[in-house]
This record gives structure tokens, sequence and C-alpha cells, in this order.
């Protein structure tokens, strides 16, 4: 039923402004309902009180009700806590709005300035919790009435600007259109007041204004003087926004959203989309508000192959000018991608028109975001201070698919508010920096997890909002160059050198010490005397050495007397880089003939870096406490797991035994082609000259990085994520990499569908046997005697049999949880994990044996307790699997339980949000690495280019560069590990979707009706339920991975405090 015409013109009015959609309408409305009451626009607080006094009006007392709870909190002190306050805010964007309906809460005078004069980004942002509860506390859904309604949590930037306008002009905050602020105007002599530089000429009133607060919310690309400003760069990505008219049919209703998809962790989508369309991309996002917004990360080989860039530049800005993109086909390249991820529900797609009438899509670059250094400062002349706080983008300019930007800009409002509410209450200036700069170091760290939970609670105070808060965290000390006299300095922007600069932990420090440290690992040892780090190690007995210090139980460096040095180095290297995760940058056949010192440095400052936790001393380590492995020796083992596995595929002989291994009396397997002598110097791929800090091994090669990359799409590769294709050579990322046989499964050939490696498994390459008998007494230190091993391998069928068996651990190691083993535990969990309390009984069904629910419990509890030997892949019990279909169907009836359900799809999207998130972040942060470890590729190759060179430089100078060279090793290996452990996490992310995709697939088949089941069916829910145990088995592996470097950490931990 329609509410009645209001006939008073003030209810008309309000009415009007209520409902206006277009900046220009709310001004219009606003200004008509201040004449009709008689009040004067933008008076403060006094003013809202005014027209909530004479608007008795029944649709706006719900307004008055929200408003006035908020402005009752006792923070704002009744709106006195500021009231000699004077503000100026720069910028309307929703984080300048937000600021200012703080203030003027708090009942400063505020004054808003925006260059723009209307409202028109459709972009969709997506909203934390909190950012939900905080505008629906100041009366969003009386503005916008579908405000997050249902499961959505997201809303356009246009609406929430407008919606966010009203709430600042009914506090009373002036604002002018059409202004642009140029910069700050000084006091000229005592007592005068700072004054704002605007443009073009402002009224009188404004030209006048004289205030000691500036909130700048204008946007990463203008920062106030004074401020230095940091860059982060990461490596070329192209994002592109779509909006498209949504006509609120019944069909674009019905289509889902997207919260967010990345290659990351679900290659199938982005396989299926390049097969389809030719696109390809990292990650894509679906919003649907007031219109159909997309958002997507695209290579840039893709947009040239298909047209959208001319020419390809080196320079971003060039590239992603006007010039080099075409309208056409950039459009009909959103078109295709919107289209596939909606499955063509949509309709036609066209385009909504943007501020300048044009299709509303745009491309641009986020390879490089900026962050301000401090968030606040305070400059003083004349005797008149102005308190400087930057908001929004100018303080931090937001990772787009994290979905962080309008959250953080949020808390940077309330935390740039409560500054200015310490300041007004007379704190000193040192101190009220020192608190904001305190805030402002939590700010990057927030997210709706780390947060307070009760988000009813939050208020200005930060206390409210950051648990464990520290406002000491930095001292009035550390804060002295951000109190100064007028700044005339220009913003300083620098770039950032965090990764590159810093200096590493475990660094190697000088030469002599990496010497000294070798010496006391190698002591002990029969025939090593090591007394330089070049000519002692040619005969390989020294490495030798060094590794079975490390770790005893992998050779015996007695069986190695009389081997030839080639072979004796070769082994030491492979056995190092497969079993202690240590990656060789030189070949064995440098350290042998001596022809690569500097190479044979870093490679051995790795092995100080790595276990100069190590004790040391006569004899060889105890075998109580084994190196932590690493992840980087974990993804080796899994891109060898993939190279078998391979083979295995392309020989399509899957009962076929293994080719057997030489015998020990067997001279060992010449080394192959590319260990060559000085292959190590060479890229096996361009084959142009490789510096120390270039080199990457993979594959027992050595390659620039920036060679090693995807043959067709030109990513990254990284360990367990690549694979060579036999027929032409290249090296291919999982998603591209041509599949034997070109099954049409739907198989990606992704690290989903293999079995992660295992301690048992991927055992070491067979010792070098010598040719003559190790002469009496060549044994080192007694270590305790070990039995001759001897690699058996397995057939395939053999070794899936194998798989399942699961011996008992140390009693006094305690396991980590064990997921359930069986099919039908597994279905059980997944369905009674979905419906239990979510208004569903914990019961069973009306109907449900007893000695079901007993029988359930009973093989749920001997899955989890047996240890001896897991449980077989058999098919479901009947009355096991009617019990499921009965609480399948009983549970899951949407219709009884609506509530329930908008709460589990609520739940399903925070979940996929929370995934995409965390891969977004990981996928960033990789960027970044691959950055930082550019920059110090460019520094290694200038000092090893000195250190080569026959230049008269002193020795000290010499020793100086060398030690610089060893520590930009040691940053080096320090990234690599740190990306090691992202790729790791991205792998968990990846079996979380896989399992979850199959899971809702599981439920699907478990909710129809048994006798409507075909063959077909019946065939496919057991083959779900199969790769439902593969995936959960594999998230085992990781887990006992994960556990076993804990605990080996925690060993090692306790060990070095003995």
């Amino acid at each position: 039923m329609a509410s009645p015409t209001p006939t008073n013109p003030a209810h008309a009015h309000f009415e009007s402004f209520l409902q206006a959609q277009v900046c220009q309408d709310v001004l219009s409305s606003f200004q008509g309902l201040c004449r009709a009451l008689d009040v004067e626009p933008g008076g403060g607080l006094p003013q809202y009180h005014k027209i909530k006094d004479q608007l008795n009006y029944w649709s706006a007392k719900s307004l008055w009700a929200k408003l006035d709870k908020r402005a009752g909190q006792p923070v704002y002190q009744q709106g006195r806590a500021c009231t000699s306050t004077k503000c100026l805010v720069v910028g309307a964007g929703p984080c300048g709005l937000r600021a200012a309906v703080e203030l003027a809460l708090l009942g400063a005078r505020v004054v808003l300035v925006e260059k723009r004069t209307k409202f028109s980004r459709h972009n969709v942002l997506h909203l934390w919790p909190f950012t939900i509860h905080d505008l629906r506390a100041l009366g969003a859904k009386k503005f916008y009435g579908r405000f997050c309604t249902g499961t959505l949590d997201h809303i356009s930037i246009r609406q929430l600007q407008l919606l966010l306008l009203k709430v600042a002009l009914l506090l009373g905050v002036q604002i002018h259109w059409g202004v642009t602020f140029t910069g700050l105007q000084p006091p000229a002599r005592k007592g005068n007041g700072w004054r704002a530089q605007l443009q073009p000429s402002p009224p009188a009133q404004l030209a006048n204004y004289e205030f000691d607060v500036l909130i700048s919310a204008a946007g990463g690309k203008f920062v106030p003087e004074g401020f230095t400003v940091r860059e982060m760069r990461g490596k070329l990505a192209i994002g592109i926004t779509a909006n498209f008219v949504n006509g609120r049919t019944v069909e674009e209703t019905q289509v889902p959203e997207i919260s967010g998809v990345a290659r990351i962790y679900n290659q199938s989508f982005f396989q299926s989309l390049l097969k389809a369309t030719g696109i390809d991309l990292e990650n894509i996002v679906y919003y649907k508000d007031d219109t159909h917004y997309f958002v997507m990360t695209a290579k840039k080989q893709c947009l040239l192959r298909l047209g959208v860039l001319r020419q390809d530049w080196p320079d971003t800005d060039r590239l992603l000018g006007s010039a080099n993109v075409v309208p056409e086909a950039l459009q009909r390249f959103a078109r295709a991608a919107a289209d596939f991820a909606t499955h063509g529900k949509l309709g036609k797609l066209e385009f909504a028109q943007d501020a300048h009438g044009r299709p509303d899509i745009s491309a641009f670059d986020f390879t490089s975001m900026m962050r301000a250094e401090s968030s606040a400062r305070v400059q003083e002349k004349h005797g008149a201070r102005l308190l400087l706080g930057l908001v929004g983008d100018c303080l931090v300019e937001p990772f787009w698919p994290l979905g962080t930007g309008v959250a953080r800009g949020f808390l940077a409002a309330f935390d740039a508010a409560w500054m200015v509410k310490r300041w007004a209450e007379g704190a000193g200036p040192l101190e009220v920096l020192a608190e904001r700069e305190s805030l402002y170091q939590l700010l990057s760290q927030t997210s709706p997890e780390n947060m307070h939970r009760n988000v009813a609670q939050y208020g200005l105070d930060p206390a409210t909002r950051y648990p464990n808060l520290n406002l000491r965290a930095v001292t009035p000390n550390q804060v002295r160059d951000l109190y100064d006299v007028v700044a005339k300095e220009p913003v300083r922007r620098k770039s950032d050198k965090t990764d590159a600069g810093k200096l590493a932990t475990g660094s190697a420090g000088t030469q002599e010490e990496l010497l000294h440290w070798c010496q006391e690992q190698t002591a002990g040892y029969p025939g090593v005397q090591v007394t330089d780090l070049a000519a002692s190690w040619a005969d390989g007995l020294a490495l030798c050495a060094l590794v079975h210090r490390l770790q005893p139980s992998l050779l015996e460096p007695s069986d190695l007397q009389g081997a030839g040095a080639l072979e004796v180095t070769a082994w030491a290297l492979k056995v190092a880089e497969q079993e202690l995760g240590i990656t060789p940058v030189l070949s064995a056949q440098a350290v042998v003939a001596g022809s690569d010192p500097l190479g044979l440095i870093a490679y051995l400052s790795h092995f100080h870096s790595a276990f100069r936790g190590k004790p040391h001393g006569p004899g060889p380590a105890s075998q109580g406490s084994p190196g932590t492995p690493s992840a980087v020796l974990f993804l080796g083992k899994l891109q060898r797991t993939l190279q078998r596995t391979r083979a295995q595929v392309e020989a399509e002989t899957p009962g076929t035994e293994e080719p057997p291994v030489p015998e020990p009396s067997m001279p060992p397997t010449p080394p192959p082609q590319h260990q060559e002598a000085d292959a190590g110097d060479l890229c096996a791929i361009c084959g142009e000259h490789l510096y120390i800090l270039e080199r990457l091994c993979a594959d027992g090669r050595f390659f620039h990085r920036s060679c090693f990359h995807c043959h067709l799409c030109e990513a990254t590769l990284w360990p367990s994520g690549y694979g060579q294709h036999p027929g032409d050579g290249h090296f291919y990322c999982l998603q591209h990499l041509p599949q034997p046989g070109h099954k049409e499964d739907g198989s990606t050939g992704g690290p989903e569908q293999l079995e992660l490696p295992t301690p048992s498994e991927d055992s070491m390459p067979p010792v070098p046997s010598a040719p003559t008998a190790p002469q009496e007494g060549a044994n080192p230190v007694p270590s305790p005697i070990q039995p001759t091993r001897r690699l058996i391998r397995l057939s395939s069928p053999e070794r899936q049999r194998l798989s399942s068996l699961h011996l008992s651990p140390d009693p006094e190691t305690e396991p980590p949880p064990k997921p359930p083993r069986s099919c039908s535990t597994l279905a059980r969990q997944a369905l009674e994990a979905s419906f239990v309390g979510w208004g569903v009984p914990a019961q069973g069904p009306q109907g449900l044996p007893s000695s079901v629910l007993v029988d359930m419990e009973e093989e749920e509890g001997s899955s989890l307790s047996s240890e001896e030997e897991e449980e077989e892949d058999v098919a479901l019990d009947s009355d096991l699997e009617q019990a499921l279909l009965s609480l399948a169907k009983n549970s899951g009836t949407m219709n009884k339980y609506p509530t329930w359900r908008r709460t589990l799809l609520r739940r399903a999207k925070e979940e996929e949000m929370k995934r995409f998130c965390k891969a977004q972040a990981i996928q960033r942060r990789l960027n970044e690495i691959e950055a930082a470890l550019r920059e110090l590729e460019a520094e290694g190759v200038k000092l090893e280019l000195a250190l080569r060179s026959q230049s008269s430089s002193p020795e000290q100078q010499k020793t100086l560069w060398l030690e610089q060279l060893l520590q930009l090793v040691q940053k080096k290996n320090s990234l690599v590990a740190e990306e090691a452990e992202l790729m790791i996490t991205v792998k968990e992310l990846n079996l979380e979707e896989k399992q979850w995709q199959l899971d809702q697939e599981l439920r699907s088949y478990m909710n129809r009706e048994e006798t409507l089941k075909t063959a077909a069916d019946q065939q496919a829910e057991d083959q779900v339920l199969r790769k439902l145990v593969d995936v959960v088995n594999q998230r085992d592996a990781l887990i006992r991975f994960q556990e076993e470097r804990r605990l080996s950490e925690l060993a090692s931990a306790g060990g070095a405090q003995g």
C-alpha cells in the first residue's frame, strides 16, 4: 500500500530528500526543507535539533530515533566534545563523508569541499559486518531500502555516497561543490589562523574560513605537503571493471553473485574460460546492485592477443593509455567474460553509462599502491597550530580484491575523529600524534576475524573495536619529526625497499665466519681438511661431510671413499637439494674445477643460514634432532611426484613396474648433458650468462627467473606448479600444461589430482659406489649403527595398497587430528555439519532407527581411534544410506526453515569471500616478492661484476663487496622460503575449494529420491565419494607435513636452549 501524499510542504521536501537518487536532487530537496522550516543549512548539530523539533512527521521519527541513539553515546558528550574545533574535510568520497559525520556528532564545525558536482561511480564495494551495522545505525535502510537485504554484503559507491551525504547534511555539515583544494595558506601574522587555497575563486565565507583541523580524503593522487608516501610495487596487474544495466527482471534476480573466484586455487574454472573464449584471467568478482558489476584481473598477453591492447609498452601508463586501448575490443572482452561467468543467464549485456555518457568500462593498473608513512602531522606558525590527518585512499590505497577499502577507510575515519577529540581535550601534540600512529600500525592488520566480535558495541573509542589495543606502541619521542613548522618540501614518494633492503635473519656475515662454521661442521671426518672456501671442496668429500653432519641418516662418507670427485660432488648436491631443501647455485663441475668460487661461497652460506643452530663438534650431530623440513623441500618433493605421475600417464601402462635402479656395484649414470662444465653460467632457455643472484635451479638446470615462465601465459612458475611437455620441451603452468591423450574429462592436471608426498615417499637417489673398498679406519667418529638400506620400487597397484596403511607413531609424539577415512563417515559429516544447528534438531529424523545412529557413532569413533589400519572405501550400508537420505530430506526443507536457508547461504558466501581474499593477499605478496627479487638480482649483478673484474680495488673494498653479496644471497633465500610457504597455503586453499565443491555435488546426489536415481547417477555418486576421500587424504598430507615441521621446530628450539 503506497503512503499518502504529504500535504505539508516540509513533509513533501523531506520525502523528496529521502527518495532522491541524484546528488543535485538531494541538495535541492534539502535546501527546500530548510527553507520550509526556516532553518539555516550547515549550522552543525544545532541545525539537526531544529529540524528534528520542527519536523513532526511520522516518516522521520524512525530516522530521528537512530541518529539520536548514535549521538547519545557517551563519547560524543551530547555534541559538546569539540564545540570549539573548526574542521575542513577535503573530498566527499565515502571515507571523507564518514569522517565528516563523526566530527559533526562530536559538535565540531565541519566544512567539506568536493571538486566534483555529482556522484557517478557505479563500482560496488564489499562491506564487512561492522560497516553494515554502522550504516544501518545511521539510517541507511531509510535512505536506500535495498541496503544489504538478505545475503547482500555490498553497495555501489554512488549509493553509499548518497546516503552518507544525506546524513551529513542533516547533522549540519556545510558542503561546497565544484571547489578544488590546492594547498594550505599559513597565517600571515600572529592571531590569524590557517586557511585553504581553493580553485576556482570560492565565496568569501569559504575563502576566509579559518580552521585548526584538516582531514584529507581526496584520494591517492593528492596528499598534503609534508607527508611521505611509500610506493609498494608488485608484478604488472591489469584490472578491468565493467558495469552493465540491471533491468531487475526475474531472470536477473535469480543469477547468483560471485563473491570471488581466483585462479590460484580454482584453475578448472579459468581453464574452461580460456578454452571457451580465449580469455585468460587471474580472478573475477560479480556483484549485483544498481548495475551488474564485474571486476577482473586480466593477463597482458591475453589482452594483446585479443586486440584489446594495440601494442606492448614497458611503461604502464602508456600501455593502458587511451591511445593504446581499443574500446570495442575491451567491451567484447568484458561481455564475453561476464557472459561465461554467469552461464549466459543475464541475457543481452548492455553497458551502463558513466559520468560522460560513455560505456562504463575501464582498464586500470594496480601494480603499485601508495601508503603514507604517517597518518597525521602537526604544523605550527605564529602560534597557530594545525592538525592534519589522512583517511581513505590518500592514507592507504586498498588492494581491491581483498574488499578492505571501505572497511579500513571507515576505521581510519573513526581513528581520525578520535584524534580530533583528543586534540580538543587539550592533549599535547606529540601525545596525540603518538596515539594516532599507534592506531595506524593496526590498520593494515585488521580483518573481520581479528577485531571485536560484537559489532554492535563499535564506536569512536578504539577500545571498542580493536582487541589487545596498545595506544603507547609508538612513543612521543618517535613522532617528533611529525611536529614542525610549515612544511615546504613537496610530497616525497619513495619505493618500498622493505623486502630488498632489510637484513635477512641468519645472514652469513663475513667470509671468515662462514669458513669457521664450515670447519666446525666438518671437523673429525677422515680425509676432510677445510682450509678455504675453494680448493678444499674440490674432491667433494667436504661437502659430503657437511651433509652427513646436518643429516646423518642420508649417507655415510665412508661409502664414498675412492669414488670420483665429480661423482661424489654431484651426489652431495642432489642429496642436499632433495633431502635438505638447499637448492644449488652452481654445477658439480664448477665445484670440482674451482671455476666459480663466488658461487661456492654463496651456496655454502645457504647451509649456514639454514642450519646455523645445529650443534657442532667432533662427530656427527645427534640423530634425534633432524633439520626442520622446509617448505622448499616439500614443494620439491611434490614437483617430483608430479613428474612421476605424468610419466606414468604418458606410458599408458599403469600396471607396469618402474624401471629398476642400478645396483651399487654398477657404475653410476654419467651426468646428463645439461651438467657439462660451466653449464651453471648459462641459462638453459635463453643461453645468456647467469650471475649468482639470477640463478634459479629446476630439474637440475639453471635458468633466469625471468626466463622460467609458462610458455603460453608467461606466468612465473613455482615448484610443484609447472610441468615440461615432452613434445616441445617447453615449460607450462599446470593450467596450460597439455594433457597426455587429450582426455575430455575436465581434468586440468592441477596439483589437486596428485598424491602429496609423505615422509616415506620420494626416497634419496642411489648412493654412488666406490670402485675399491673403503680403507680401514675410514669411518668417522662412531655413530649409531645403521642397517644397510635398499631402495624398493613398487608398482602402481602396490603403491596404492600401501597408501592405505597407517603405521603407529611414537607414543610420546601426539599426531595431528586425523580426518575420517570412510566415504560413509565423510558423507555423514558433510550433511550433519550443514544441517545441525540452524533450526534443525540434533537428533535423527523421525523413524530413524536408533541402531543406525549407534552404528554411525561407533563407525566414526573407530575411524578416529584406530591407527593401525585405515577403513576401506566401501559402498554405503543400505540402512545408513537411507538414514542419510532421510536426514538430508527432512532437514533440508528450505520452505520449512527460511531463516536457516538465508543464514546458510550467508555463511557459505562469507567462507567463499574469505578464501578469495586470502588467495588475493597471497597473490599480491607473491608479486611483491617477485619485484623484490628483481631488485636483488640487479644489485647482485653489480657486486659480482665488481668482484670478478681485475680491478685495482683494495682488498678491504673487495671484502666489503663480498659481504654485501652474501647478504643479498641470504635475503634472496629468505624471500624464496617465504614464497614456498605461500605456495603451500595456496595448495591448502585449492584443496578446501575442491572439497567444498565435491561436498555440494555429493549433497545434490543424496538429496534425490533413491527410486529416481539411474545407474549413471549411482556411478557418479560413487565417483564423487572417492574423489572426496582423495581430497581429504591430500589435506591430511599437508597437515602431517605442517605438524612434522612444528614438532621439529620445537625440538630444535629445545635443543638450542639446552
